[in-house]
Parts: structure tokens; C-alpha cells; sequence
């Protein structure tokens, strides 16, 4: 009976992978919506990613409605903050949620039919969460980028705005001359602006898309030098110095993490080795003979 059911998850294994090679090349069109987010961002993705973005994409208005409006919305602006990665759209993140969940429960079926409780656990877990680790690291690596670059940018902006330009033309300037995630939000900002957005609101926006303490600092900021009238160019300068004293209160705490965990990692794998070769040294040195020892009481 086991073997009869292996067999028949093996052949609907192998049929889910016909299907899906079949769907990824057929010629017959998706609905126009789910074909053109099936293309905005094709030429950043992947081949890996636009295969599994063309499996999933039949089931994309399907998942969207299982997670619902609250956690769409969330999920778009997590999008948001990683700077759609590979020219993700929340339809694309739909797609590759249902496509890794598909492959999940196939492969736990068969988990669960060898027996193996583990095996089912982790790909049940991969096919949850793998579209969501693209998303997550690529938040930390562009919060990690933006927050190198802020201060530098600060300072290069207040040369320009104290050479006589304005904080407007100063702004479009340095960020042309820029490239990154920093000077993407920058020209998202600007082309807010330009949509008659007030310079308030383009910069809450900005601060929105941006889950970093230096850019909400930076925003903060600049909105207050704003409304007390404060030189910008100033302002521009002491955002960048408390920037940078923040940069290196952080890491002297991470240099002061450092050496307990290398402490801890030391006694517990270092120092019991050491204790074993000693040990070991001392009793091959001896020329004890164990056979007596063990067999003479």
C-alpha cells in the first residue's frame, strides 16, 4: 500500500512538473492585467524568476484574494522598501507565492508518505516563506547601502546649496550625479514634486518607502530647519556629523558584542578540543595498557 501511494505522488510529481514546463512555454496569452505584470520588470529578473513568475501568474488574482486588502497593502510596502527587486510587483510576489507553495505541498506529500514528519515541516515552511527572503534581505542590503551613502550626500548637497542654487535645483543636481537606492528615492522624490506634491508630503512619502532611522532622522530634520527658518546648508551639516556619530556609537556596540561572542565561541568549541589532544598526549604517552586495565578489575 506504501508503495502504491509513493508511486502515485511520484506520478503526480512528475505531472505537476510536465504542467508547469508546459504552462511556463504556452502561446495562449494571460488576461491583459497578469500579462503586463508578467512583463514589467522582466528585464531585471532572473531567468530562474520569470519561469517561476509565468508558472504562478494563472494563480496570482487567486492568492491576492486569499491574503486579503490589509495584507496586500503590506506586503506592497515591503515591496516598496526593498525597492522592487528584479522589478517585483505585488502581482510577481503573488505568483511566486503560489508557485513555491505548490511545490511545498508536493513535496510534503511525498514527505508525509516516506514517513519523514521533518522533511514535510521544511518544505511546507519553504513554500511559505521563500517568496518573502528575497524581500527581507533585500530590504536590509538597500537600508544598509542608503544609510552609507546619506552622509556623503549630505555634505556634497550642502556645498551646492551654500555655492547660491536652491534646495530644489541643489537637489536634482547631487542626485544625478549619484547612483543607488539613495538617488532612486531621491528621483522618485523629485518626480513628486515635479506632479505638484508638496516638498512636505514628497518627503513623508520618502521617509514611508525607507524603514531606516538615518533617513527618518534626515527628514525629521529637514521639516524642522523648514519651519524655524533655519539655514539649510547648516542643517544639511549637522544632519551629516550626527549621522556619522551615530554610525560609530553603532560600531563600538557591535565591536562590544564581538568579543563575548568570540569569548563564548572559544570555551565551547576551542578550549574542549585543546582539553581532549592534552588528555589524549598525556595517556598515549604513558604506554598504559588498556587491555589489562579493562580486562584485570
Amino acid at each position: 500500500m506504501t508503495a502504491l501511494l509513493l508511486a502515485a505522488l511520484f506520478g503526480l510529481a512528475v505531472y505537476g512538473a510536465f504542467t508547469g514546463v508546459r504552462m511556463y512555454r504556452a502561446e495562449t496569452r494571460l488576461p491583459p492585467d497578469l500579462e503586463i505584470a508578467l512583463e514589467v520588470g522582466a528585464t531585471r529578473a532572473t531567468p530562474r524568476q520569470r519561469a517561476i513568475d509565468r508558472i504562478g501568474m494563472r494563480f496570482a488574482p487567486l492568492v491576492l484574494q486569499l491574503m486579503g486588502p490589509a495584507l496586500v497593502d503590506k506586503k506592497r510596502k515591503k515591496i516598496d522598501q526593498a525597492g522592487n527587486p528584479g522589478g517585483l510587483t505585488i502581482q510577481r510576489y503573488a505568483a511566486r507565492r503560489a508557485a513555491y507553495g505548490m511545490f511545498g505541498i508536493v513535496m510534503g506529500l511525498l514527505g508525509l508518505a516516506a514517513g519523514s514528519v521533518f522533511f514535510l515541516v521544511l518544505v511546507l515552511a519553504f513554500g511559505w516563506f521563500a517568496a518573502d527572503l528575497g524581500i527581507w534581505q533585500a530590504i536590509r542590503d538597500r537600508k544598509r547601502v542608503i544609510e552609507r551613502t546619506l552622509p556623503d550626500f549630505l555634505d556634497v548637497l550642502a556645498v551646492v546649496v551654500s555655492a547660491g542654487l536652491g534646495f530644489r535645483q541643489a537637489l536634482e543636481r547631487v542626485a544625478d550625479r549619484y547612483t543607488g537606492p539613495w538617488a532612486d528615492e531621491l528621483r522618485i522624490t523629485l518626480r513628486q514634486m515635479d506632479m505638484g506634491v508638496s516638498r512636505r508630503q514628497a518627503f513623508d512619502e520618502l521617509r514611508k518607502r525607507n524603514a531606516s532611522d538615518q533617513v527618518d532622522q534626515f527628514v525629521t530634520a529637514l521639516q524642522q530647519g523648514e519651519e524655524l527658518g533655519a539655514p539649510i546648508a547648516e542643517t544639511l551639516i549637522q544632519i551629516a556629523t550626527d549621522m556619522r556619530r551615530t554610525d560609530a556609537q553603532n560600531a563600538r556596540r557591535k565591536a562590544a558584542k564581538t568579543v563575548p561572542k568570540a569569548t563564548m565561541t572559544t570555551i565551547a568549541f576551542l578550549l574542549p578540543g585543546t582539553l581532549i589532544l592534552i588528555v589524549a598526549t598525556f595517556i598515549l604517552g604513558s604506554d598504559t595498557d588498556f587491555g589489562s586495565v579493562l580486562n584485570g578489575g
